[in-house]
């Protein structure tokens, strides 16, 4: 597969709330929001389009697997940001007292996937990950 420009994505999801969801990705990860309903919202989650859905009975938890010795969240969706985005929102989501699935840490020290990993929750139970590597170049390594 040839290397192309990323382009955005897009992923909708379903909460059991708008207004939290507002809060949450609005307000504390500082997503804008784009276009709404009353059944649906639009974010830029770092220029990709997320979208929350109020479909409640689709919310909900998410098996794990086993990850570095972490339980992590099989459903899930994340992004990718630069070493010192994803230290300050480290910091930030740490200050702002959420509640980590797996809290802030370096995973797989030494091996060619090294990576800064975080999950955490949004108020419907989506897992969310935020990851960074020191070098993106290893995004993919085996």
């Amino acid at each position: 597969m040839t290397t192309a420009p990323l382009c955005p994505f897009h992923l909708a999801f379903p909460v059991n709330d708008l207004e939290a969801a507002r809060g949450f990705y609005g307000g504390l990860l500082g997503c804008s929001e784009g276009r709404s309903s009353p059944d649906w919202i639009d974010f830029n989650f770092y220029g990709h389009q997320v979208v929350a859905h109020l479909v409640p009975a689709e919310t909900g938890e998410a098996a794990t697997n086993a990850v570095d010795g972490h339980g992590v969240p099989v459903r899930h969706f994340g992004v990718v940001l630069s070493m010192d985005e994803w230290n300050a929102a480290a910091e930030k989501l740490t200050n702002a007292g959420v509640d980590f699935v797996i809290k802030p840490y370096i995973r797989f020290k030494g091996e060619p996937g090294e990576q800064a990993t975080m999950f955490f929750k949004d108020p419907s139970g989506n897992a969310v990950e935020l990851k960074a590597f020191a070098n993106i170049a290893s995004l993919f390594a085996k």
